[in-house]
């Protein structure tokens, strides 16, 4: 896989990524939802922290900025690792399906730091009210964006049968993650790595064999 498709690969998940938080954005409430089908469904939060909102600041006995601020800076120490390694791999030729999952993932990272820097300068706060993009009134500041989150599938929404000890007659809600298109771009790389593991760092001579 050559570095061009590499990044019209990238270019193309940002584009989607950002252009469907920037719609989100600007014509959704926070909280807001609109049903799809009975399993899938839109629905638009903002995620201050890492993976499934966990904040630093609930780990560590720092503030709530300064937690952002950390989690941010290591993102961008975090892709420019990724995008080193994807250079190198293209430059060494590497097999196409470990070029692909690398991509998919250094895409995926970078549209989520994309959020977390430009955000809280460019949008004002979603609650109760629509956003406004390059708004005279920013919600954050460098650094300090929020992640914007859509994407919904309660495949099953169900209570648990009374007779269940400890759970009986509570909601079970599976799948429960809210997440974006980079969140799946970095998901689907970090399962092709996973299921062609073998393919996708077998040495260059079993590759060309």
């Amino acid at each position: 896989m050559s570095l061009k498709k590499s990044l019209i690969l990238i270019i193309i998940v940002l584009l989607i990524d950002q252009i469907s938080k920037i719609y989100i954005k600007t014509n959704f409430i926070l909280g807001e939802s609109v049903t799809v089908f009975s399993w899938f469904k839109i629905l638009f939060i903002e995620n201050e922290g890492a993976a499934w909102g966990t904040k630093l600041s609930d780990i560590l006995p720092i503030s709530d900025s300064a937690g952002k601020l950390f989690l941010t800076i290591f993102r961008l120490f975090a892709i420019v690792g990724i995008g080193y390694w994807l250079f190198d791999i293209i430059k060494k030729k590497a097999p196409k399906v470990l070029i692909l999952a690398v991509s998919l993932i250094f895409a995926g990272a970078l549209g989520n730091i994309i959020d977390s820097v430009f955000y809280g300068l460019i949008f004002d706060h979603s609650n109760h009210q629509v956003a406004t993009l390059f708004s005279n009134e920013p919600y954050g500041k460098l650094f300090h964006g929020k992640v914007v989150d859509m994407l919904y599938f309660p495949i099953i929404d169900t209570t648990w049968p009374e007779w269940v000890p400890k759970y009986g007659g509570k909601s079970f809600r599976f799948f429960e993650p809210i997440f974006n298109i980079a969140d799946s771009a970095i998901s689907v790389g970090v399962a092709v790595l996973i299921i062609f593991n073998k393919k996708a760092f077998a040495s260059p001579s079993k590759n060309e064999s």
